[in-house]
């Protein structure tokens, strides 16, 4: 059970990233939210920013997972799902951001809604194809892997214990 809260920790961050990574790149368009145009050219930049990142954590991943050639389908379908899901927060957010300046306090909050749904469904989709990956590992590249989406519970533990 200790694995499945640990992988469901993970997974959470993974969906997380392409939020992350926009809230991050997105200040200036909300700085200037008159301008359609600069928020247009900051979601081209911000779109590229975030496939950087999720790139660099698919290859991270693969190397500190030793994804063999014959867990490659499992592997490309995990993958996959972390760049769809990348990419539907990010579309979000940059639509949040462009409509930002006729927003109602209604409309910001739904728009978190849709945002927050976004995350619990990329979840639902990351949770499986992880699973199936997952299944085809040693004990080995298990252990990797429960190590890895387990630091942030150990994060956590040591923030609080300090």
């Amino acid at each position: 059970m200790k694995i499945i809260e640990r992988t469901t920790h993970v997974l959470a961050a993974a969906a997380i990233l392409g939020a992350a990574v926009l809230a991050q790149s997105l200040p200036a368009a909300a700085a200037d939210r008159t301008s359609v145009r600069h928020v247009t050219s900051i979601s081209a930049s911000t779109e590229q920013a975030v496939t950087a990142r999720v790139e660099a954590r698919i290859k991270e991943m693969h190397a500190k997972l030793h994804i063999t050639a014959a867990q490659a389908p499992q592997w490309d379908a995990f993958a996959a799902v972390m760049r769809d899901n990348a990419q539907s927060i990010h579309a979000l957010m940059v639509e949040k951001h462009q409509n930002a300046v006729s927003m109602t306090a209604i409309d910001d909050l739904n728009s978190y809604q849709d945002v927050a749904k976004a995350h619990v469904d990329g979840l639902a989709k990351l949770i499986p194809s992880f699973g199936a990956l997952y299944a085809t590992m040693s004990d080995r590249q298990k252990k990797e892997a429960d190590i890895m989406f387990g630091q942030h519970d150990h994060k956590d533990q040591r923030s609080t214990s300090n």
